[in-house]
């Protein structure tokens, strides 16, 4: 027999997911906030939702880099803006305050994309305390040099802690088919 079809899409249960998640962070955590970065894969498509500025990125297996994503930092709105310059931003002394978070008082809305899934490679996923220390390139060398994915994110872990460590480290890995 066929399967019912879902009422809602794919994007309309990430964000409706990240709003339970939203209120649970504001109940549990009051005053406090964090990020989040999502993606659900069917077949060859895949759903990044993402609040905050933790990050996912598409890594090729021979080693190129492409940001899925875009931080919800005020920085990064003066970037978009033209207001400041892309180095100005890297080094700018409030590069990691936030406009959106869970938990925050204003309502959690997620960027939500769906697009298709690259033909080959990886898929991380990883908080500002990976990213804004180890450099996208290293960050891509660890990943395609190592065979074991939890060896890879042990690996991500321990540049980001050797490069000062100064914010919570968090790395997800997605092998890609192909």
């Amino acid at each position: 027999p066929d399967p019912k079809a879902p009422e809602e899409s794919v994007q309309e249960t990430l964000e409706a997911g990240i709003k339970l998640a939203h209120e649970a962070v504001k109940k549990a955590a009051p005053g406090g906030g964090t990020t989040l970065t999502a993606v659900l894969v069917f077949g060859h498509r895949m759903t990044i939702a993402q609040v905050g500025d933790s990050r996912a990125y598409a890594i090729s297996s021979k080693g190129a880099v492409d940001l899925l994503t875009r931080d919800h930092t005020l920085v990064r709105r003066l970037e978009e803006l033209g207001q400041i310059t892309p180095e100005e931003a890297e080094v700018h002394p409030q590069r990691h305050d936030l406009y959106r978070a869970l938990g925050l008082d204003v309502p959690a809305e997620p960027d939500t994309t769906t697009t298709q899934l690259p033909d080959s490679g990886h898929l991380l996923l990883c908080s500002d305390g990976l990213w804004d220390v180890v450099p996208a390139q290293d960050m891509a060398r660890l990943v395609t040099s190592e065979k074991s994915l939890s060896q890879a994110c042990i690996q991500l872990v321990e540049a980001a802690n050797a490069a000062g460590g100064p914010d919570n480290i968090s790395a997800i890995l997605v092998q890609l088919p192909g």
